[in-house]
């Protein structure tokens, strides 16, 4: 359960939160309706592992733990743990379906290193 105070629309990003592009949202909210549910939030969290030492996971998750982060962009929740919240502040996810790249990315002003593969960081 997430309060107002807790959640901020698109037009007031804080710059602690992870951002949420458009083309992101849009992309979120057809996997979403893709698996016929509403009670589905997008939680992007950090975890040990990778060759860096640390990597993204990005999955959908129906679960409010305590002390989660939740941003609204456009109808679409992001979700973020207390834990991870400090190795996200400011990141960027977007979405991108290129001969060059496919997928979420994340764009992390707070990773000094990312490995070749580009699947975790320091």
């Amino acid at each position: 359960m997430t309060t107002p105070a807790q959640t901020e629309s698109t037009e007031a990003k804080a710059p602690n939160n992870v951002v949420l592009t458009d083309v992101a949202a849009q992309k979120v909210k057809a996997l979403i309706e893709q698996e016929g549910r509403d009670d589905l939030r997008l939680r992007v969290a950090v975890q040990p592992g990778g060759c860096s030492g640390l990597r993204y996971q990005l999955f959908f998750d129906e679960r409010s733990l305590d002390g989660d982060i939740v941003t609204d962009f456009d109808g679409v929740e992001v979700v973020v743990d207390r834990m991870s919240a400090p190795y996200l502040a400011g990141a960027t996810i977007d979405f991108a379906d290129r001969i060059d790249a496919q997928g979420f990315t994340i764009d992390n002003p707070n990773a000094g290193n990312s490995c070749a593969c580009g699947d975790s960081f320091s």
